[in-house]
């Protein structure tokens, strides 16, 4: 029945992703806050078809801290699940992602609507430099930059070492950090086709200011903080 049900979630996925790429395509011309809340209906739908299909749902703890400013949203990664259903409560918000993941038929092109800072590996001289002009520009332009310090999905009670480039960022341009915690993973391993059913959990911590701090320091308080939500999330 995992299977059955997750054939099913799969299949409505991607049919959906075919017929709202061209719509987020559109949505390009529009003011990037305005871009996203099109942009995110996809999301909000596959939110909604994941919790008919494989009953998986979520609740969040912290909402209160994203008041304000847009900031450096420095987060957990564990699974598809918070690339896909960020976009139902956070507020408007791009990623800085690898630039591959926008060569993807349909839903890459998609992606590309939301404006997203696509770093370019092969050329990690220019990272950097990228990173500060494009991040920036998001940043002022009124959407949250969401950032995955580990770089790639780590399992459930395991960390990845945490690069400092979004706290690097949010220290150039005097933006906030806001750490995030979830257990995704728990619920949908990464590299797993069926999902079990339950409730994700999300920790959104409080704002981390930026101004006269070394990005190193900032880095470890969000790793610091991070495993510690992590370790109450995973025996909890």
């Amino acid at each position: 029945m995992a299977i059955v049900r997750a054939l099913l979630f799969t299949a409505g996925q991607a049919v959906s992703a075919v017929v709202w790429c061209p719509v987020s395509m559109l949505a390009r011309l529009l003011p990037p806050p305005a871009a996203y809340r099109v942009i995110s209906c996809w999301a909000k739908f596959v939110a909604r078809w994941l919790r008919l299909c494989c009953g998986l749902r979520y609740r969040v703890h912290g909402l209160h801290h994203l008041a304000g400013a847009p900031a450096v949203l420095m987060a957990k990664h564990q699974s598809a699940w918070e690339t896909i259903v960020f976009q139902d409560f956070l507020p408007p918000h791009t990623w800085v992602l690898k630039r591959e993941l926008l060569f993807i038929p349909f839903f890459g092109w998609g992606l590309a609507a939301a404006r997203p800072v696509a770093i370019n590996r092969a050329r990690a001289a220019g990272a950097l430099a990228q990173l500060l002009e494009q991040g920036s520009a998001r940043l002022h332009s009124g959407l949250h930059l969401v950032v995955f310090p580990e770089g790639t999905r780590m399992p459930p009670g395991r960390s990845g070492k945490h690069n400092p480039g979004g706290a690097w960022l949010a220290a150039k341009s005097g933006a906030d950090i806001i750490p995030i915690a979830h257990n995704a993973g728990r619920f949908w391993p990464r590299r797993s086709f069926t999902k079990s059913p339950g409730t994700i959990t999300v920790h959104i911590g409080p704002r981390i200011k930026t101004a006269g701090r070394k990005s190193r320091a900032l880095s470890e308080e969000v790793r610091a903080w991070m495993e510690r939500e992590m370790r109450e999330l995973e025996t909890g």
